[in-house]
């Protein structure tokens, strides 16, 4: 299993810090990140989590999925390695 962990369905409202703190009740987080629109530097609605050990993060699945922040319910999961891009066009 990953340290990384994939959160879903963010709220436009939580910032990275508001992130950061919810996950640190299941141990230490090295990274917390909101992935943002580079052209309107708005939240995109998801980000990734990173821990320093495994067991953390699964803490954090089974503690958080399902979990409301800001009025919606997010999704944890292990996160998944980017997949290859193609740049030709």
């Amino acid at each position: 299993m990953s340290k990384k962990l994939f959160i879903g369905n963010i709220s436009w409202g939580v910032t990275e810090d508001d992130l950061g703190k919810l996950f640190a009740q299941f141990g230490t987080v090295e990274e917390a990140v909101i992935i943002t629109d580079r052209a309107t530097n708005r939240s995109k609605g998801f980000g990734f989590v990173t821990y320093s050990t495994e067991e953390e993060a699964a803490a954090a699945i089974a503690g958080l999925d399902g979990h409301e922040l800001d009025g919606r319910a997010i999704t944890v999961n292990e996160a998944r390695p980017p997949k290859p891009r193609n740049d030709r066009y």
